[in-house]
């Protein structure tokens, strides 16, 4: 039951509108589209119920099959059997589940509410089957006696982790208890992800003159008009919420009070006591975890999360957190004292009093120290990075290059929003690879952030070849006028088709290996290497083009941007460490020592101050209250996007040493590592890569933390 087992996230309690479950539910079979690209177009939100219902009635038939079997368990009659069950689960949680963060409605949002303590309960019934488990023991006791391969032997032991850790040796009581544990918890993520959502968007500021958004472009301003209009505020202006602690607009805002107004609406988010408050939920959720831990053997929730991740300890992670903090922290003041004294010569040179750095200046004056130190801004970059000549002859050259690949846009083929652009991909034989789906532009109904997900994963026992997407929240322009992305929106584009790039070139067997199935902590790092293109001399000169006159970037410019590469990395940093240590925080706790809702913000407080991360002019890049990364798939884990960083700038230096963009890198990293999903141990991955153990000292010198920060 590869869905169940995988089971989305589910996450509370309404009513759906369900449909007479017939055979004309699209989800009943494999979509006959190219690749069994989902059909959009027969898709209706009345479709899902009925198919979840379909789903787990058949996945429970299966496993009741399974596990009274009277023939003793083999490879294929259990394992096997397993993998290939599930499809119609699987069809449409998926879909579901990737449209729920991409494109929500009130519909969407009542069936997840429904379905959530549901989808728990369900997976908790299969792997907490004591047949079933019976037979996958019986398996993982005799496994190096079966003759299996390799892939067949790691899955083996996978599934014997995977229902040990779900519960399968607990005593009937301590079943009940977790079973009960496992639905409040499924319920409350929901209730979470609404609230943030709905907060994102009550959130937003409304200005009421175009005054007061100088610095803006002309085209930003428009936009904050259009949004305001769709708001039915004519004639205002309004910004919107991203969900990061820092608002982008700020860099540009030369009217303090806006940015102040700006970074204190965000700042206030989930804690502001009102219907959007998240507090409860969080007082609530962490205890819960914490409990869950203790009744599966651990002290606490991180040391369960990270038993299964690479970093394997909390004290591992804690370790590595804890080296970084000082320097990082150390370089983040000298970065302010750079501001300070920028502040001060500015209102000197205007006979005005000054002020004091606050975490609303940070950006603003970080682009004026940036100016002056290497005579650019963001905004000078701009024209040279339309949006489509950026993923065209940007990501998709260089995956071209590197892998041979090559994309072909498709119109034929129906998309939940008119946005959204589908792409075939075809393999360095001209033989199809994938679909790939490009949802760039922001909107209410989608969640914050950018992100890859998978419609479609590859496996050879299905047969299936994969599809999936990127999304990202980049800001729609007025009507006419071009996308000018700003450069870490470039980096963010290339970061997450190197997600799209592991789920393309999976190479496995079976479901449960496929693409990015592999540790929190690993599945970052081949994403963030592929970020080592957006600058790449011979990519960037095929994208970076004026975007009216069609001129490449100048090569000072370019020069310029790779000379300011460490510039703000103690900020940059610091506010990643201050959210990691959060996480870690909220984890490492037991359920005696989880605060009440009154207390999560003093919580936060303290474990700032005890991690050395409570600098004011740099916030967390994520408080608490609209942490999602924590209250979903990142618990106790978001740590990894620096320990996979590790690995990134240890391959970055590797492929340079190699000679950079060939075939030969691309293939190398391709077969040792890209198509191996999780078949093997992570770090063998990346050992069979590089040919060694990861060094850190490639990422030190990165984020300018190998010396002493200047006094």
């Amino acid at each position: 039951m590869s869905s169940a087992l995988a089971a989305p996230q589910a996450q509370p309690q309404g009513t759906a509108v369900s449909a007479p479950a017939t055979a004309a539910n699209p989800f009943f079979a494999d979509s006959p589209l190219p690749l069994h690209y989902p059909d959009f177009a027969k898709i209706k939100d009345t479709d899902f119920a009925p198919a979840f219902d379909q789903g787990m009635k058949e996945d429970l038939a299966e496993v009741e099959r399974i596990a009274n079997d009277p023939a003793e368990p083999t490879f294929d009659n259990t394992i096997v059997a397993m993998e290939k069950g599930g499809r119609t689960l699987t069809r449409s949680t998926t879909v579901f589940y990737n449209l729920l963060g991409a494109d929500k409605n009130d519909a969407r949002e009542k069936i997840d509410e429904k379905y959530s303590p549901i989808f728990a309960a369900h997976t908790d019934e299969i792997r907490l089957n004591p047949k079933l488990f019976a037979r996958i023991q019986s398996l993982y006791d005799r496994r190096a006696s079966l003759g299996l391969n390799a892939e067949q032997l790691h899955l083996v032991e996978r599934y014997y982790t995977d229902f040990v850790r779900s519960g399968a040796k607990l005593s009937d009581a301590d079943k009940v208890k977790l079973k009960d544990i496992n639905g409040q918890l499924a319920t409350l993520g929901t209730q979470f992800d609404q609230k943030l959502i709905a907060e994102r968007n009550a959130s937003a500021v409304v200005v009421d003159t175009r005054a007061e958004l100088d610095g803006l472009t002309d085209a930003q301003i428009d936009a904050a008009a259009d949004v305001a209009k769709q708001r039915k505020l004519d004639g205002k202006y309004v910004l919107t919420i991203l969900n990061t602690t820092g608002q982008p607009p700020a860099a540009q805002l030369t009217n303090r009070s806006i940015r102040e107004k700006l970074y204190r609406a965000s700042m206030a988010r989930g804690s502001r006591g009102n219907e959007y408050d998240t507090t409860g939920i969080i007082a609530q959720v962490v205890k819960l975890r914490a409990q869950k831990a203790n009744l599966l053997g651990y002290p606490t929730w991180a040391a369960f999360v990270l038993e299964d991740e690479t970093s394997k300890s909390p004290q591992a992670v804690n370790d590595m957190l804890g080296k970084l903090a000082p320097p990082a922290v150390a370089n983040a003041k000298r970065e302010a004292a750079d501001l300070q004294a920028m502040i001060d010569k500015e209102q000197k040179a205007k006979g005005q009093p000054t002020f004091k750095l606050e975490p609303w200046d940070w950006s603003f004056y970080s682009e004026k120290v940036r100016k002056a130190k290497f005579a650019f801004d963001e905004n000078e970059l701009k024209p040279y990075l339309e949006l489509d000549n950026v993923q065209q002859n940007g990501v998709f050259y260089a995956a071209h290059e590197l892998y041979g690949l090559t994309f072909k846009e498709r119109k034929d083929l129906p998309v939940y929003e008119p946005d959204v652009r589908v792409f075939d991909v075809f393999d360095k034989d001209g033989k199809q690879l994938a679909i790939f789906i490009s949802d760039m532009y922001a909107r209410d109904s989608k969640q914050g952030g950018a992100w890859m997900n998978s419609y479609v994963d590859q496996s050879a026992l299905t047969g299936f070849l994969p599809v999936v997407a990127n999304h990202l929240n980049i800001t729609r322009p007025p009507a006419g006028q071009p996308t000018l992305l700003t450069w870490d929106e470039v980096t963010t584009m290339f970061h997450e088709f190197g997600h799209a790039l592991h789920g393309m070139f999976s190479n496995v067997t079976y479901p449960r290996f496929s693409g990015t199935s592999v540790p929190r902590d690993f599945v970052e790092y081949p994403s963030q290497v592929n970020e080592m293109w957006a600058d790449w001399p011979s990519v960037l000169a095929n994208y970076a083009k004026h975007y009216q006159t069609g001129k490449p970037m100048p090569k000072e410019l370019l020069d310029k941007v790779v000379a300011a590469g460490k510039f703000n990395q103690g900020f940059a940093t610091t506010e990643y460490l201050g959210a990691a240590m959060l996480d870690q925080s909220w984890h490492q706790i037991s359920p005696e020592q989880a605060p009440p809702a009154s207390g999560v913000m003093a919580f936060e407080a303290d474990a700032l101050k005890k991690a050395g991360l409570d600098f004011p002019p740099v916030p967390p890049r994520y408080r608490t209250p609209y942490f999602s990364h924590i209250m979903g798939g990142y618990s106790a884990g978001y740590y990894a996007y620096i320990w996979s960083e590790v690995l990134d700038a240890d391959s970055v230096e590797w492929m340079k040493q190699h000679g950079g963009l060939t075939r030969a890198n691309g293939d190398h990293f391709r077969d040792t590592l890209l198509s191996r999903g999780g078949t093997k141990d992570a770090l063998d991955l990346f050992k069979d890569f590089a040919g060694r153990s990861p060094d850190i000292q490639p990422l030190l010198k990165r984020r300018g933390l190998d010396t002493p920060a200047k006094k």
